[in-house]
């Protein structure tokens, strides 16, 4: 077994909850938590990016950038880490380069240090402008291999990426496992492969959606893995991660001891039992998540991507349908020359699934995010698509074969004209990336957080007179 201690980076306030509950919990529900867990001792806390960005404004009514800043205040001595999507950064389409650039910057002034960066496709050409960024301002970069099992994705392909990874800059290496398909001797294998051929830190993240989560980690601490994501107990396991006190527990005493107290942790989770207790009493937490689904392993299916496609079956009034979607995911899947199922080919694979089978006939409804894949907007697809597929959806248009972004011009001075003729914002950097990202759900959110901004500040004036 390797002789140092392991590193733990806990996703307590961020992967375990957008896993779980659809990434509902509120800054107040954290904040009550934050000092005690800046002195646990993480490696790093992952509680920024992936979802949340757009969940604070379009659900919660919170301004992402003030959550960042309040998360930093509270949590000085820790290590704060983001989820970033490549060049779509936390949206769902490609961004202009300088957008990337001011966004990666604006992220790491604000309190990040780790950006985790992936692309869904593992198409490299879409991660060059978000490390180069990360590099340039200081933030440790921290690459992922979007892991996925597949005719074409083998060790050697992640071996060979990696690889990439480290020449272009790379601090760390994830291996990022979204849907719980790495199997606990695999992981061994190419942990083990990877220490054997990159010299920077492999940082392994996994799902316990299938039930072999905590196998897998523990093989991977056998095999040297440097760094692994936990979640605390309240909101660990089923479609979330493994549970950190679980490990912390079963490493204790041995070479690879995380040096965590276990009693420190228990407080901690105390405090977030009660938050996630609240979130089942609002039905915002699904049991169904909780569950062990080894079906997953037969349809490769992450998390979030289960509770959005349960989601979609509830307000269309087909629940009874949630394995005839599951079966249909994997053929979707190959039709579009098996992507890595995570955001946001995750949506969109899920999504066709779900139309597939609502309408009663493959391809008959085809949003615009799907041909925009077949169209290779969103990047180089692994393996061929099938071409009858893509006829039907796309007809005769034209396929990118470029890097999608060299398509953009400039986008962030547009988005500040935008913003400013519409008499919104604070004038912040800040605001105009939000809008950037999500233009209405920001103009929304602007509106209702600038007059309670406005209201407060006339009730301080009337109280001074």
């Amino acid at each position: 077994m390797n002789n140092k201690k392991l590193f733990i980076t806990d996703t307590i306030l961020r992967d375990a909850h957008q896993s779980q509950a659809a990434t509902r919990m509120k800054i107040e529900d954290m904040i009550p938590a934050l000092e005690r867990l800046d002195q646990i001792g993480y490696w790093s806390l992952e509680c920024w990016g992936g979802a949340t960005f757009d969940v604070c404004m379009r659900f919660l009514n919170e301004d992402p950038w003030e959550r960042l800043r309040t998360l930093k205040k509270y949590m000085p001595n820790t290590k704060l880490q983001m989820l970033f999507r490549g060049q779509n950064i936390l949206g769902y389409k490609h961004y202009a380069d300088d957008v990337v650039d001011s966004f990666v910057g604006k992220s790491i002034e604000n309190g990040i240090e780790v950006i985790r960066i992936f692309d869904a496709l593992n198409d490299t050409r879409n991660l060059e402008q978000a490390i180069k960024s990360c590099k340039k301002y200081g933030g440790i970069c921290e690459p992922a291999l979007s892991y996925t099992e597949s005719p074409v994705h083998n060790e050697e392909y992640f071996v060979k990426l990696a690889k990439e990874l480290e020449q272009m800059g790379a601090d760390v290496i994830c291996i990022k496992d979204m849907a719980n398909l790495l199997l606990p001797f695999d992981a061994y294998s190419l942990v083990k492969k990877l220490k054997e051929n990159v010299s920077v830190p492999i940082h392994l993240h996994t799902h316990n959606t299938t039930g072999t989560g905590d196998m897998v980690y523990l093989m991977a601490a056998q095999a040297g893995v440097d760094i692994v994501d936990t979640a605390l107990s309240p909101l660990a396991n089923g479609t979330a991660q493994p549970a950190t006190e679980a490990l912390v527990a079963t490493l204790q005493g041995t070479a690879r001891d995380t040096g965590f107290d276990l009693n420190k942790l228990s407080d901690v989770a105390a405090h977030f039992r009660t938050v996630a207790d609240k979130m089942k009493a609002d039905g915002i937490l699904d049991p169904k998540v909780l569950n062990v689904d080894t079906k997953t392993l037969i349809y490769q299916v992450p998390g979030g991507m289960l509770s959005n496609m349960l989601s979609q079956l509830k307000q269309a009034g087909k629940e009874d349908k949630y394995y005839d979607v599951l079966a249909e995911v994997p053929r979707v899947r190959k039709d579009f020359g098996y992507p890595p199922l995570v955001t946001p080919t995750s949506q969109i694979v899920g999504t066709q699934a779900v139309m597939n089978v609502i309408a009663g006939e493959r391809y008959k409804m085809v949003p615009k995010e799907s041909k925009g894949l077949l169209k290779g907007e969103y990047g180089r697809l692994p393996a061929p698509v099938d071409e009858d597929v893509r006829k039907k959806c796309i007809g005769d248009d034209e396929v990118i074969t470029c890097r999608p972004a060299d398509l953009i011009e400039p986008e962030l001075a547009k988005y500040k004209a935008e913003l400013e003729e519409k008499g919104l914002g604070n004038g912040s950097e800040e605001d105009v990336l939000s809008y950037a990202l999500f233009p209405q759900v920001a103009e929304k959110f602007f509106k209702v957080r600038d007059r309670d901004t406005m209201s407060r500040n006339l009730i301080v004036e009337d109280l001074s007179i």
